[in-house]
């Protein structure tokens, strides 16, 4: 049994039944508390942006199971095995698989939170975390609309790209002293802001929000006002956990789990952002996709040694005219190089240990970012001239997509989110899927965070080229 319809439980459903197709191995259950079918969340910045339809994201539906939408998980009887539901239904399992995701957080600031308590937002205020706040947010997005987006972390600064590409008058509000500094150094969160400027948000670094009026704006604690119509909150997530913490479960910042993906109860297991394992870094799909694979291996008995060892972390932005990667720990290398270009929105930090890839980040530089990352992600030494890596120039025997996809190794990872090689795509070329959005429904790549599009178009272009299909005979 699965709780949780989200993108984590849809795939773990999804790995099973490539696994076991005709369920003669595995029933499975699933409640859902969205009423919705599940779709891909990490997309709904380019809904936001006008780039897709809100039914354009929706995840393919997978046959043989039973799906209960709208149907929230009240309650686990570890000892009964037995998953209570809101509607009064009781669900008995063998195993479970909690994939309840995360919720969005809403900052103790006076006025945002509806005066019946709770997390509900108030009047003019919307999260930004799933498709219905996704809607609420464009029904505000009219143009000529001023809205004020609190939270500069990697959701906050697409939300707000996203909103002035649809002519809105954007604030960007953040308390730290640059944009994404989780992921980004001082000298690339301001690279990151001028080019944000220069798309036309406002932002404004050390400003923390104070109260919200949605008839004046929001008042800031340095004592101005941002006037707007509307506030999107997009200041971090907090893990669903009560469900677990409730059935006694061992909880910290997340579900705790280990290898097998197993609670201490080994009949239940957490998966996804809900999940706290040492090697998973929060908030990428990737982590949760690699998890529910382990998962079906283990549940399907399809590989009994199946174990989640962690995820290297890269994170990329998803927003028109901003290029931004993020890999690894740039400061855990013993040789660093350094580029930095703002007036034409260009920065880079690589660092290597022993002439190995272990972090960077690339701001404008998309054939570094591309080459970089194939080499972190196969541990392949790095090139003798560091600079030209840096910058994204050709190098001999180069074999990234960005490059020259003929050179690729056939092994090399193409899409980082569902683990898609060149090889699987070539395989996929060759069954018949001759163009970008067949190979993506064929092998998934692309259908994550979005990121390897281009690498996949470009590994089209050249099979379109190298291996042509056969002209089908009249």
């Amino acid at each position: 049994m699965v709780v949780g319809h989200g993108m984590v439980g849809a795939r773990v459903v999804e790995e099973i039944r490539r696994r076991d197709p005709d369920g003669e191995r595995v029933t499975i259950t699933v409640l859902g508390a969205e009423a919705r079918h599940a779709y891909n969340r990490v997309l709904l910045s380019t809904v936001l942006a006008g780039g897709l339809r809100p039914a354009m994201v929706a995840l393919p539906a997978v046959e043989g199971i039973d799906l209960r939408t709208g149907v929230a998980a009240t309650a686990i009887d570890r000892a009964a095995r037995v998953v209570h539901a809101e509607d009064g239904t009781t669900h008995p399992y063998d195993e479970l698989v909690l994939a309840t995701g995360c919720r969005a957080w809403l900052p103790p600031v006076d006025g945002l939170a509806d005066a019946g308590g709770g997390d509900v937002p108030a009047r003019g205020v919307s999260l930004f975390r799933d498709l219905d706040d996704c809607e609420r947010i464009l029904d505000a997005a009219v143009p000529g609309a001023r809205i004020v987006v609190v939270g500069g972390g990697l959701l906050g600064v697409e939300a707000a790209r996203g909103l002035a590409g649809r002519g809105v008058a954007v604030t960007l509000v953040h308390p730290r002293t640059h944009l994404m500094e989780r992921q980004l150094d001082p000298g690339a969160g301001e690279v990151l802001s001028t080019a944000l400027r220069e798309l036309g948000v406002a932002v404004r670094c050390g400003v923390g929000a104070k109260a919200w009026d949605p008839d004046t704006g929001l008042d800031c604690d340095d004592g101005s006002r941002v006037a707007a119509d509307a506030v999107v909150v997009a200041a971090g997530v907090r893990a669903n956990t009560a469900l677990a913490a409730d059935a006694g479960l061992a909880v910290d910042r997340g579900i705790l789990v280990d290898d097998r993906l197993a609670t201490e109860d080994g009949r239940v297991h957490a998966v996804g952002d809900c999940a706290r394992h040492a090697g998973a870094p929060g908030g990428l799909v990737q982590s949760g996709w690699e998890q529910a694979a382990v998962l079906a291996d283990l549940l399907t008995g399809t590989d009994p040694a199946a174990r989640y060892r962690g995820t290297r972390p890269v994170t990329r932005l998803k927003a028109r005219g901003l290029d931004l990667a993020a890999l690894g720990d740039p400061a855990s290398g013993d040789e660093e190089l350094r580029v930095s270009d703002p007036r034409r929105g260009r920065y880079g930090v690589l660092a290597l240990r022993d002439d190995r890839v272990v972090g960077a980040v690339l701001m404008g530089l998309p054939d570094a970012a591309a080459m970089i990352t194939g080499l972190y992600d196969s541990g392949a030494p790095a090139p003798a001239d560091r600079l030209a890596l840096l910058l994204g120039r050709a190098l001999p025997g180069d074999a990234s997509p960005a490059a020259d996809p003929g050179r690729m190794p056939g092994d090399a990872v193409v899409c980082r989110c569902n683990s898609v090689s060149k090889n699987a795509l070539v395989t996929a070329w060759r069954a018949g899927a001759h163009d970008v959005d067949a190979l993506s429904r064929r092998t998934r790549a692309a259908t994550g965070c979005g990121s390897c599009r281009d690498a996949v178009c470009g590994i089209r272009d050249w099979l379109a080229e190298a291996d042509p299909p056969e002209p089908k005979v009249a």
